[in-house]
């Protein structure tokens, strides 16, 4: 051995034990990850990192682009997209999709405008490369469930979508036909509305639901597939869809490099549609979202205005009292009416209501309807307001009976909400009557205008479409909450509208004695504290008469505590007063009395709507 290389080697080996005694790292090795950052390492990509996957990398790193990409991110994707044309390996089409998203990113963000205004198409080309990629028609490789590059790209996909066609200032989505003259080639886009139940000129506007985050509800709903989930607002109602929006490409990667592709954007009712069908006849499912619209909808909304300050009459509702739809009405869907309770408002069904649009089988059978009441006046009142309400809907949307589904109906109502519902669904007679009076309705010796009023408030019918009722922690006989001393207070703290007073005044000599004994007084309101008092003959009576023929009830009650439920009462409710024989089935779930909220008897909810569809289907004539 050479003097020079036994001085190399020696120097070398002093380095190497050098390195070795100081603890500094060899230029390869491994560095320790927790499972969650070995996880958010794996899968690092534009969207949720801001970087390029591996898989993008390796492709890059192929042609000797890595540092190119750095430099000059525009050509590299011009070298790529150009070896895309002759190499048909499918993972080029996956890298050109990242690479365009990732580029469109740092446009947007740019401070130049003329940059910012190109990010739009290079998100477009990501939807493109992406949409190729998942087709996997340019390659012999077939891709597998077990690729997570397959849902990258459709998130790439979705995400691109939402960009491309969003309007920088307004923040809005611009859904038009256009020809786009990208940085590679020329794409042509036509909108399809052939399986949208609505006519755009019936929006406002349309907005990206990933642009939201939802606060207030336990769970975001949505479901995995391909498509932008909008909310569409619509003109007359306000009222905000849930829409599903995709760009079905037509012709190949030549085809769009030449100016000849085309594509349509299409659009679905997210309520309706859950899939939608390829060339070959393959289901592929739609990505929706239906808590967002939902939410936006709440957010600055008067609903939450519908409290206790309506409830004492010292400010007016922001909403009038009446019937309102939860979405634009759907023939052959079966109506579910939610009816809230005391100084409540439909806000507090918004649990319900997101947990059960989720579900396809509800949603695809149903929708959903709500009854707004100002809470204080006296239940028949209000009960009969609600039959109004329901017949002149009924009437209008179906004047010759043709909507089977509609003869279904579905009514759930919470507290005193459940007593206005069971005040559609009985045939009372003259037992309210004679409660009150003492009398029938014909041997009253009364004027018949008062006559024909009790008359409407009393002798109830049962709806005839109605064939369902839910009751939520009803008080069929009463609350223990509305003893005398609570309802004196209520009565003088609470301001009636001038008519309800003169009727509650203008009865009072032909109740019965009990009945004035429960108001003490010819000068005292009649309001619902009183009404749901357990001291209330005609909440008795009410509680005593069975549903009409043809009506199914189900009874929820909530129980707070532990020991024998039947022993119990939620806080306002005892078990003994929200227990109705004759149901069809009672579900006891322990829970206060705000018993809509929880999530054991919305599935409870659940199990019975699922059960009504089986009992109407001959009728509704599907699964």
């Amino acid at each position: 051995m050479t003097p020079i290389l036994t001085r190399f080697s020696a120097a070398a080996m002093l380095l190497l034990c050098l390195a070795f005694l100081s603890g500094c790292a060899t230029p390869i090795g491994v560095n320790q990850l927790s499972p969650r950052e070995a996880y958010q390492d794996a899968y690092a990509n534009p969207l949720n990192s801001g970087v390029l996957s591996d898989q993008s990398k390796y492709v890059l790193n192929r042609y000797d682009m890595l540092k190119k990409n750095h430099k000059e991110p525009a050509l590299t994707i011009v070298a790529l997209h150009e070896k895309a044309l002759h190499d048909d390996r499918c993972d080029i089409l996956y890298a050109l999709a990242e690479c365009s998203y990732l580029y469109g990113s740092q446009l947007r963000d740019s401070l130049q405008a003329e940059e910012q205004k190109l990010a739009p198409d290079y998100f477009l080309l990501s939807v493109l490369y992406a949409y190729y990629f998942i087709r996997g028609e340019r390659s012999q490789e077939r891709l597998n469930i077990f690729d997570h590059r397959v849902r990258a790209a459709i998130d790439i996909y979705n995400f691109g979508l939402w960009q491309a066609f969003e309007n920088s200032t307004t923040e809005e989505l611009v859904l038009e036909a256009a020809e786009h003259q990208l940085p590679l080639g020329k794409i042509s886009i036509t909108l399809d509305t052939k399986q949208f139940p609505w006519k755009m000129e019936e929006f406002k506007k349309v907005l990206p639901a990933n642009k939201f985050a939802v606060r207030g509800v336990s769970v975001c709903n949505r479901t995995a597939g391909i498509g932008l989930p909008l909310i569409a607002i619509m003109k007359k109602s306000d009222l905000p869809v849930p829409v599903t929006a995709i760009l079905r490409v037509e012709g190949d990667l030549a085809s769009l490099n030449a100016g000849t592709a085309c594509a349509s954007l299409e659009l679905y009712s997210a309520r309706d549609s859950s899939f939608i069908n390829t060339k070959e006849g393959i289901a592929i499912p739609l990505e929706s979202d239906f808590t967002t619209p939902l939410a936006y909808k709440m957010e600055g909304s008067s609903f939450f205005d519908l409290s206790l300050g309506a409830f004492l009459g010292k400010e007016l509702n922001k909403i009038p009292d009446g019937l309102y739809m939860a979405e634009s009405y759907s023939p052959g869907k079966i109506p579910i009416v939610l009816v809230h309770g005391t100084a409540s408002s439909p806000a507090w069904w918004v649990e319900l209501l997101n947990t059960l649009t989720a579900d396809r089988k509800i949603r695809e059978k149903y929708q959903f309807w709500y009854f707004v009441y100002t809470s204080n006046k006296p239940i028949v009142i209000s009960a009969a307001e609600l039959r109004d309400a329901l017949n002149e809907k009924v009437a209008d949307l179906d004047p010759l009976e043709k909507d089977l589904a509609l003869q279904q109906m579905v009514v759930a109502g919470h507290s005193q909400g459940g007593l206005l519902t069971k005040l559609i669904a009985v045939d009372s007679g003259d037992n309210l009557v004679r409660a009150l009076t003492g009398k029938d309705l014909a041997s009253l010796d009364m004027p018949e205008k008062k006559k024909a009023k009790l008359d409407k408030l009393l002798v109830v019918k049962a709806l005839p479409f109605v064939k369902t009722v839910i009751f939520f922690s009803t008080p069929h006989r009463g609350s223990f909450q509305s003893k005398t001393w609570n309802r004196n207070l209520v009565r003088w703290l609470i301001t009636l509208p001038a008519n309800l007073v003169e009727t509650s005044i203008g009865m009072f000599d032909y109740m019965t004695d009990d009945v004035k004994k429960l108001l003490g007084g010819k000068k005292n309101i009649l309001t619902s504290a009183d009404s749901m008092s357990p001291d209330n003959p005609v909440l008795k009576a009410l509680a005593e008469i069975p549903l009409a023929p043809g009506i199914r009830g189900h009874s929820i009650i909530a129980v707070d505590g532990d020991g024998d439920p039947k022993l119990g009462d939620d806080g306002v409710v005892k078990y003994s007063s929200a227990h109705l024989d004759g149901m069809a089935s009672e579900f006891i779930v322990k829970s206060g009395h705000s018993s809509q909220l929880n999530p054991l008897a919305i599935d409870e909810m659940r199990r019975i709507l699922v059960e009504n569809l089986t009992a109407s289907r001959n009728k509704l004539n599907g699964p």
